[in-house]
Parts: C-alpha cells; structure tokens; sequence
C-alpha cells in the first residue's frame, strides 16, 4: 500500500479488483454484462448477499430482482428498514440503464428518490423489483422502479437520474471524496 501526504491529510492508494466481472466490461454491453451475471458466468456485486438480490430477468430498458427479506434486515420497531429496500431500488433503476448501454460505457446514480408506501416484514413473502428506463440520452437517463409481493402490492416506488460514464469516467466515479479508491 502507497502512503503520501496530501494538504496535510494522509491520502491512501488502494489495489482495487474487478468484484462485478471475470470478463473485460469495456468489450461487452451492458445488457450481455447483466446477461452473465443473471446466468452466473459473472458474480455479483458483494452488496446483493446483504440484501438476498437475485437478478430475474432482464433486458433492454428493463431490470427485474426478487428478495426475500428477514427479520436481520428489521428496524427496532420491527419492519424492515427502508435502507435496506433502497438498495434494491438502486439496482433495478441503475442495471435497466446499464442494459441499454453499448460496450465501454457504464453509469452512476446521481439521485434516487425513493417513497416507501408500506412496511414490509419477513412475512410479506417474496418480493419483485421492477426497474425500467423512462428516458435515455446520450449523457443523463432516468429510470423507476416499483417493489411489489407476488399479488402485484406497491411497498416502494423510486425514480432515479443517471449519468453515463465514458470507460475513463468509470474509474474516476469509483473514488471517493478522499480520492481513495474502494
């Protein structure tokens, strides 16, 4: 690990690896990405085990995840906690942008505004999250997505603004504010 000063701040550069693919991502879209790791020629994002995400189906402009949420995802007063749906949310917003992406582009979400319309327990049973693209262009595109049970119920509903990334870009988005890179 490298070490210097910066501005009287200690600064760390930080190894990264591929977590999201074995493939090179600038060679393939985003939809034949989201494709591999659907079928399970490429993990998944680390954070899907923590929220038990499964990729179902996708394709252009649209991303579908199920979960079953549990009691180690409840709040105190015993539902599940909103952070925890949120990141569902993301996915499903940000991988329908991601399939309608061509090879050496990727995105981030700018803003994701999410309206949580009821609690949800481990009981409610398996849940779908829908994500599709409401518009694309060549820099920004905004998508939503709805989390409903099996019967078709609203729980949550988010809409998100994306920013399409140039291969160069994407690695630059990937640090943080301490320019460290995770």
């Amino acid at each position: 690990m490298n070490e210097s000063r910066t501005r009287g701040h200690r600064r760390t550069a930080v190894r990264t690896r591929r977590i999201m693919s074995t493939e090179d991502d600038s060679n393939v879209s985003g939809l034949q990405l989201l494709r591999a790791v659907k079928d399970g020629r490429t993990p998944p994002p680390p954070v899907w085990r923590l929220v038990n995400l499964r990729l179902a189906e996708v394709e252009e402009g649209r991303a579908v995840f199920e979960l079953q949420f549990s009691e180690s995802h409840y709040n105190r007063f015993g539902k599940v906690q909103g952070g925890i749906e949120c990141p569902a949310l993301d996915a499903a917003t940000g991988y329908a942008v991601h399939s309608t992406l061509p090879a050496g582009l990727g995105y981030t979400t700018l803003e994701l505004k999410v309206n949580y319309v009821r609690p949800i327990t481990s009981e409610t049973g398996l849940m779908r999250c829908v994500g599709n693209v409401i518009h694309r262009g060549s820099r920004v595109a905004v998508a939503e997505a709805t989390m409903v049970d099996r019967d078709g119920l609203r729980y949550a509903h988010a809409v998100a603004t994306c920013l399409i990334l140039e291969e160069s870009q994407r690695t630059a988005a990937s640090t943080d504010c301490a320019g460290r890179t995770p």
